[in-house]
């Protein structure tokens, strides 16, 4: 589990982070939303250790993530925008990272087979389109079998089927009692894989709830209409 503890980030007069708070249990999928500018990459960066927050603490499984770089083998990342040497082979890259593992045991190969990826190991990371590009981020946050998912924007640039067999195997990770959280602006995607919803705003986190309970309080199904219902009840009482 990873527990974000009032977690507070400036840069010069800009507050991007105030208070933030929020935990991460296993077996949890949680839809991290907000518009541009309320503090979404600021946290992920945070909880991946590349920003150093000015006060507040990060603990996964008890450990303050400060002292204890360690977490990071354990988490799985998907960057919005992925780049990689433009001269070094597809292959090549997947043995590298290996190699830095220092183990090939235990490696998960199922989006690889599902994307056929391996049929352009041969392929020069500079050649590739932008859908290949986020198959094979996709690939690499799961390839080492890890603990936590962090996924941004994980189906941009996805054509259909890529991104249902994406989804495919984010369910069947939550299954398995691991944590993700999951950014997207297309709502209708996260649907059916989210248990939980933060909501951030102006560096705040406004909601932090199951899906289940927010359906049951808005009345609605759908997380599109959910936010639609819970913006509109927060501008009218505003």
């Amino acid at each position: 589990m990873m527990q974000v503890l009032d977690l507070n980030k400036s840069f010069g007069r800009l507050h991007v982070l105030q208070g933030v708070s929020l935990e991460c249990r296993y077996g949890s999928s949680i839809a991290l939303i907000g518009p541009n500018g309320s503090g979404k990459t600021t946290l992920i960066k945070s909880m991946l250790g590349m920003v150093i927050p000015d006060s507040g603490r990060i603990l996964f499984d008890g450990a303050n993530i400060a002292v204890d770089h360690g977490y990071r083998r354990r988490i799985g990342y998907m960057p919005q925008m992925s780049r990689y040497p433009e001269n070094l082979r597809m292959g090549r890259l997947m043995d590298m990272l290996v190699d830095l593992r220092g183990s090939d045991h235990g490696l998960d190969m199922e989006l690889i087979d599902d994307f056929r990826l391996k049929g352009m190991y041969d392929k020069r990371l500079g050649t590739l389109s932008g859908g290949t590009r986020q198959k094979l981020a996709a690939c690499i946050a799961f390839l080492f079998d890890p603990d936590m998912y962090i996924l941004d924007e994980p189906t941009a640039g996805l054509d259909p089927v890529s991104s249902e067999k994406l989804r495919e195997k984010m369910q069947r990770e939550k299954g398995k009692g691991k944590v993700t959280v999951v950014t997207s602006h297309v709502l209708s995607e996260l649907d059916d894989m989210v248990t939980e919803v933060v909501l951030m705003d102006e560096g705040r986190v406004r909601i932090h709830s199951t899906l289940e309970d927010l359906m049951r309080k808005t009345g609605e199904q759908r997380l599109t209409r959910i936010i639609a219902n819970i913006l509109s009840s927060t501008s009218a009482n505003g």
